[in-house]
């Protein structure tokens, strides 16, 4: 995901207010370890989540409370036509159990 420039502080802020029914959404969904990087210099945003099933994740795009969270976040960074983050799926290139 990319920030546009100048938001690092307000995403930031953002999230340390996430709304709790966001927060409980997932949850309920079986997140249980999720946190997001930033790359001061670029802006980029890399997140790393860890989840029971993910199948309940990939329902999320449909639930209204994240469709109105994306709205919410798309002043700050770069999004779909749905609103949804623009994000890139990266390879896995190592892994130490």
């Amino acid at each position: 995901m990319k920030l546009f420039p100048g938001f690092a502080e307000e995403y930031r802020r953002r999230h340390d207010e996430i709304w709790p029914e966001l927060s409980a959404l997932l949850k309920d969904a079986g997140i249980y370890d999720y946190s997001i990087f930033i790359d001061p210099d670029t802006d980029y945003l890399f997140g790393v989540m860890k989840t029971e099933d993910p199948k309940l994740t990939d329902q999320l795009p449909s639930n209204a409370v994240m469709q109105r969270w994306w709205r919410y976040m798309s002043d700050i960074m770069e999004t779909n036509p749905d609103n949804s983050p623009v994000t890139i799926p990266l390879k896995e290139v190592f892994y130490l159990a």
